[in-house]
């Protein structure tokens, strides 16, 4: 019988949580400002399955966050991506996976559109 894999959001200002965060991974295309690697905590930072430096910079330059997730998931799409989060699933099956971002929702981000993916 297979076990439900555990995926977390959390904010990677947020201090590690050993026990409960299992693999920590970084889910910006940029590193986090202000922080140190050594405290951070980060496992893995799979640049594939991010959502691209154009796709960011549209979106914050005022697109929708629907077409944000159309555009992102059409990215998560792409093979490299599509192999990434493949690793990234069976990381999860194996342990708790968390997902890492700077933003101050990840509930409302491109972090959690990402995990739907990978609960799939």
């Amino acid at each position: 019988m297979t076990r439900e894999p555990v995926i977390r959001l959390r904010r990677v200002y947020d201090p590690p949580e050993p026990a409960a965060d299992g693999v920590r991974v970084l889910v910006d295309r940029l590193w986090p400002r202000g922080l140190a690697k050594a405290v951070a905590g980060v496992d893995e930072w799979p640049k594939a399955v991010t959502p691209s430096t154009e796709l960011r910079k549209w979106f914050h330059d005022g697109g929708s966050a629907e077409e944000f997730r159309e555009r992102y998931e059409a990215e998560l799409a792409e093979p490299g991506a599509v192999a990434e989060l493949a690793r990234l699933r069976s990381l999860a099956g194996a342990g708790p996976l968390t997902l890492l971002t700077a933003v101050k929702d990840p509930a409302s981000s491109h972090a959690a559109i990402l995990a739907e993916r990978l609960a799939d």
